[in-house]
């Protein structure tokens, strides 16, 4: 069983990238992964019958017994509209875990955060071709920054969730099964249960963390809004050793520049999520580990369940399909962040001081992640990592430096212009081919063409 039980590849897949392990106990597992002590469970969340002989020795008392316990969490489920997952809990959990060590913003707080925006927004017009993205400036504490970017977390966790909650069932014995009748379907909620618990506790993490709504590679917002969260850039900014003001510039230089591409490429925004999806529905559960939790976990003893599930209970899928939809997801995440770390280096230029350290800490954070990024993928299954961003920001410079601001961003203008993951392997040679071929002509013959919406379609199969 791998570390990364069905994150999205290896953490070492990087260069840049150290190996941290995610936060975990003695055991080696993650700490606390699945937090069972949920709101309206007295006593936690309970396991499955013990069935030490099998489907012969199932007992029908203690299922009843586990499904009264469960009821008032799945009466929640289905008054947020049902599905896999209960997010709005998700979000109950990880603000409950975040209050304790987060507080509400000040108002000089948000004022810096919109006035460093406004300021990074006037560097970036002579970087790029691309306007301003963002319509609105937020400072978010890490309560909102859940709040903001639940939606977009459901449409990425809930193919993952579907398929947790089905192997539940999947893994009663068949006896048993027929025995419980109509239970059963309120059983199959109790992996939806158990993922959204996870979820809380990995938003949690990763709200303590992040810098920026675009931290992750792409806005977890919904609609055009700019947010930077004064409260983790304070922290951020203590060891760097650089002044807090220019920090906050030069993190709402590549905020901006995040809005801007995806506000002026109408594509890229489903393209990504789509390959997202793409991999998530691919991923393999190993059914087994359901089957030893079934027949060796007593009910009355809801520790022992959350002792045994955290092991790992995925397997990364190794089919061709899901290697496509991974080495998309990598690829354009890379020249996502490359495109931005090349824009924000011309547009802070001199401006700022620091900008080349603070570049350099920025591409191995990302490259990297820190604890909380890794302890989420571990526990939800993302691991959102731009693979060869240092190639890709090379790349965008030199075509910068040949064809011009122009000639570089036209790339953007369709998914069939954009580098392939090995034109990564070559910035060089991608960019005199680039050269040669006159991308801008090719932009005029793909002009009347529909961008494909489809992450599987055309040169999406490629990487």
């Amino acid at each position: 069983m791998s570390d990364l039980p069905f994150g999205f590849g290896p953490a070492d897949r990087d260069p840049d990238d150290q190996g941290n392990k995610p936060d975990r106990g003695d055991s080696g597992a993650p700490k606390d992964p699945f937090g069972f002590g949920l709101p309206g469970a007295a006593g936690g969340m309970p396991g499955f019958p013990g069935m030490p002989g099998g489907a012969q020795g199932f007992d029908m008392n203690q299922l009843g017994q586990m499904l009264t316990q469960l009821g008032q969490m799945l009466s929640q489920n289905q008054a947020s509209g049902g599905g896999p997952v209960n997010y709005d809990l998700a979000a109950q959990l990880a603000r409950q875990q975040l209050a304790a060590t987060t507080s509400s913003l000040t108002g000089p707080q948000r004022v810096a955060v919109v006035d460093a925006v406004k300021l990074a927004e006037l560097w970036l017009d002579t970087a790029t071709e691309f306007p301003a993205g963002a319509t609105e400036v937020k400072g978010w504490s890490a309560g909102e920054w859940v709040d903001a970017s639940i939606a977009t977390w459901k449409r990425l966790c809930d193919p993952v969730a579907q398929r947790m909650a089905g192997a539940w069932v999947e893994a009663i014995p068949e006896e048993a099964r027929q025995a419980a009748g109509p239970m059963v379907a309120m059983l199959g909620q109790m992996g939806g249960l158990a993922f959204g618990s996870q979820l809380g506790q990995g938003l949690a993490k990763l709200a303590a963390e992040v810098l920026t709504s675009t931290d992750i590679g792409f806005p977890v917002a919904q609609g055009r809004v700019a947010a930077l969260l004064p409260e983790n850039i304070e922290k951020f900014t203590q060891d760097l050793g650089r002044p807090a003001g220019e920090v906050m510039i030069f993190l709402a230089a590549r905020e901006a520049a995040h809005h801007r591409l995806f506000a002026h490429v109408p594509w890229l925004a489903e393209r990504l999520v789509g390959a997202v999806e793409a991999y998530a529905h691919g991923i393999a559960i190993d059914t087994s580990r359901f089957e030893e939790l079934a027949r060796g976990i007593d009910p009355s003893n809801p520790a022992a369940l959350e002792e045994a599930m955290q092991g790992g209970m995925f397997e990364p899928e190794t089919t061709p399909e899901q290697k496509a939809a991974l080495a998309r997801l990598e690829t354009l995440l890379a020249l996502i962040e490359g495109w931005v770390d090349a824009v924000v280096a011309d547009a802070v230029g001199e401006r700022l001081p620091g900008a080349d350290a603070l570049r350099e800490t920025l591409r191995r954070r990302r490259a990297t992640g820190g604890p909380a990024e890794q302890t989420f993928a571990t526990v939800v299954g993302l691991e959102l990592r731009p693979r060869k961003l240092r190639a890709a920001a090379e790349l965008w410079r030199l075509l910068g430096e040949q064809r011009g601001i122009h000639g570089r961003d036209a790339l953007w203008a369709h998914p069939d212009l954009i580098p392939t993951a090995d034109d990564l392997d070559d910035p060089a040679a991608f960019v005199a081919a680039a050269d040669a071929a006159d991308p801008i002509a090719e932009l005029e013959k793909l002009a009347n063409e529909p961008a494909p919406q489809d992450p599987d379609e055309d040169r999406g199969e490629k990487g």
